[in-house]
């Protein structure tokens, strides 16, 4: 299995790299786009997918992000000052967001996360004087970095890519550590993880802190790339899109987030042949997945594993019967 995720993601890897150079303006776009929800939902799998909370606020955070960076460039500020500014912000508002968690759980912490998504929202709607209100901001600029300019579509998209990849690599180390094991501790079992001496406050109060990290990433990286923002974008909505994202793909699976971002923001493209009945169509097709596969594309290998153990276990009690019978 260990193999297969490595072949898989090298596979993904090539493609994100060499593919984008053959395509046009809007095929970059959408690449572009798929990079920026991968970072997104990365932090969203770790709260939801790995320390198992329930989070249906990450478009907030992912709106944090893309307003710090464009009010930053608009006020004369740097792109490479406004991004860490923005995932500061989102981690102390992220790990505020994580106090419900130590209260509550389930289901009422997903209606904690949804009303806060819905002020924050009314937050960006209605002060007209910080973020535009429903006009949004207009005209963000793309960075430059030296004498290197990311103006360009495929300029831009490469900054994205290494963006993606070096937040990917943080986060595997991230969950290879004690760190790690401590998030998934707290999923599988918070009264036993605590037993062996986890302090799960902490620990769940991180969870939310750097999925929002990630999250303002995100959003920062997308303000610049479509060089306007307003409410719409960042509604409720597109918190359990992005939710559905981390699902389908696979909560708890590294890989999750790319095929899941892939179903989220491809899939839709590719369904705009139906016209009219394509979101009833991408609908149909996330509820089919979610039925047949509770848990996301990627647990179909696993699953294919366990029929297989299975039939071999009921194989060899079946021998050994006949052998007592004999």
């Amino acid at each position: 299995m260990k193999k297969l995720n490595l072949l898989l993601a090298v596979l993904v890897l090539a493609a994100l790299i060499i593919v984008p150079g053959f395509l046009k303006n809007y095929g970059i776009h959408m690449f572009t786009t798929w990079l920026v929800f991968i970072i997104a939902t990365m932090g969203l799998n770790l709260t939801v997918g790995y320390a198992g909370q329930k989070s249906l606020g990450h478009a907030a955070f992912f709106g944090i992000g893309a307003y710090t960076v464009a009010i930053m460039l608009k006020a004369g500020f740097s792109f490479w000052l406004g991004l860490p500014v923005a995932a500061l912000i989102c981690f102390f508002t992220g790990l505020a967001l994580g106090f419900p968690a130590l209260r509550v759980q389930t289901i009422y912490l997903a209606f904690a996360t949804l009303g806060f998504n819905s002020a924050l929202w009314l937050v960006m709607r209605n002060e007209e004087w910080l973020t535009g209100g429903t006009y949004g901001i207009n005209n963000i600029a793309r960075p430059s970095l030296g004498g290197i300019s990311f103006d360009g579509n495929l300029a831009y998209y490469y900054l994205v890519l290494f963006f993606t990849i070096v937040l990917a690599l943080l986060l595997w180390g991230l969950l290879r550590s004690p760190w790690g094991k401590a998030f998934t501790a707290l999923r599988d079992n918070a009264i036993r993880a605590e037993s062996l001496g986890i302090d799960t406050r902490s620990y769940t109060l991180l969870s939310f802190a750097i999925g929002a990290v990630y999250a303002g990433v995100a959003g920062g990286l997308y303000a610049s790339q479509v060089q306007f923002i307003d409410p719409a974008l960042f509604t409720v909505g597109a918190s359990i899109m992005m939710y559905l994202m981390v699902v389908v793909g696979g909560p708890g699976y590294f890989l999750g987030p790319i095929l899941g971002s892939a179903v989220g923001v491809v899939l839709p493209e590719w369904l705009r042949f139906a016209q009219a009945w394509y979101l009833f169509v991408f609908g149909a097709a996330v509820v089919v997945l979610m039925i047949w596969l509770p848990d996301g594309l990627l647990s179909i290998p696993d699953r294919i594993k366990a029929r297989r153990q299975s039939r071999a276990a009921s194989a060899a009690r079946a021998a050994a019967g006949k052998g007592v019978k004999a």
